[in-house]
């Protein structure tokens, strides 16, 4: 049965939340806020946070940044992940994977679903591994963050959860 162990140690790890829109302020980014208030809680540390424009190379070049930093183990981003000429954080991420994780998009979709329906098909959320740090993509509504969180990247970024988690998984990321 899944589920937290409490034999084993839980493990901190340095996240970073990217909000992708045009509109968004630090005022308003009430999904960042979501995410920041999830990952502070769950006993992780807020390694950076910014809100970059619908932007390719300027996701991606945020993105770079993190990915070189030893502070941020994960990127969780969330907006840009529709099918509006805008929409570009799946292209983005998915440019500097090095391994796709098919599985975070497909689940995400199929916890989506009893919530909002067939309307889930629209979403892109994505994740992948980019130098051995976790990039994540969820849609840019407070709700889809909440689910993304709660369902899903909680437990997996929780050391004690079992049978298995990502953290457990970061010190091999990088084997050649």
């Amino acid at each position: 049965m899944p589920g937290i162990d409490e034999n084993r140690p839980f493990i901190a790890v340095g996240i970073a939340i990217l909000t992708v829109s045009d509109s968004r302020t630090p005022d308003t980014d009430t999904s960042g806020d979501c995410l920041v208030d999830r990952l502070v809680r769950a006993g992780h540390r807020l390694a950076d946070r910014a809100i970059i424009a619908d932007d390719i190379a300027a996701i991606q070049s945020h993105l770079k940044a993190w990915i070189a930093s030893s502070d941020v183990d994960v990127v969780i981003a969330t907006g840009g992940t529709g099918v509006t000429g805008r929409d570009v954080t799946p292209e983005a991420f998915e440019a500097l994977y090095d391994k796709a994780i098919p599985g975070f998009g497909e689940l995400f979709r199929a916890l989506s679903y009893p919530i909002i329906g067939t309307s889930t098909i629209q979403s892109r959320a994505t994740g992948g591994v980019a130098g051995g740090t976790y990039l994540f993509a969820l849609p840019g509504s407070t709700g889809a963050c909440k689910d993304g969180w709660d369902k899903i990247l909680r437990d997996q970024l929780d050391n004690r959860f079992r049978p298995c988690n990502f953290v457990e998984l970061m010190p091999r990321l990088n084997e050649g």
